[in-house]
């Protein structure tokens, strides 16, 4: 069950993670304010991301790929399919999820609204960019 939770939760990161990027991207080379929409946006992109690593990291700790990597770690890493799962997806979420972090932070001391803008392009794209590269597509439920 908490698989099936983090995969249908992970379409919802996705949409709100493409949705802050091309809002920025629009807002920076359109030169607009940045108003309580995009304020709203990045924000629930945050949160959302953060209750998907707590998903994550409950379905992590009782999967059978951490056993796995625990009783027999070298063959984990021969295999790169399981390494996928056991190790790969769980850092890089980890660490797309702190740069979603540090954009949010770095966001917020920013006085112009180009500036804001500009951040939010450039960690949560990087963010989305080692999201999109590191998800288990052939795993993920299918519509």
């Amino acid at each position: 069950m908490m698989k099936t939770i983090h995969s249908y939760w992970a379409y919802l990161v996705l949409i709100v993670l493409l949705l802050a990027v091309v809002n920025a991207i629009i807002g920076f080379v359109k030169k607009r304010e940045f108003s309580d929409k995009d304020l709203r946006i990045g924000l629930f992109t945050l949160i959302f991301s953060h209750i998907q690593l707590l998903i994550g990291l409950g379905w992590y700790f009782s999967s059978p790929y951490f056993k796995a990597l625990k009783t027999n770690g070298s063959e984990v890493m021969g295999d790169s399919a399981t390494r996928l799962l056991a190790v790969e997806h769980p850092i890089m979420m980890i660490i797309a999820l702190v740069l979603i972090t540090i954009g949010w932070s770095k966001h917020k001391k920013k006085t112009e609204d180009a500036a804001k803008f500009k951040t939010f392009v450039i960690f949560y794209g990087i963010a989305l960019v080692l999201i999109l590269a590191r998800i288990p597509w052939n795993q993920w439920p299918k519509f």
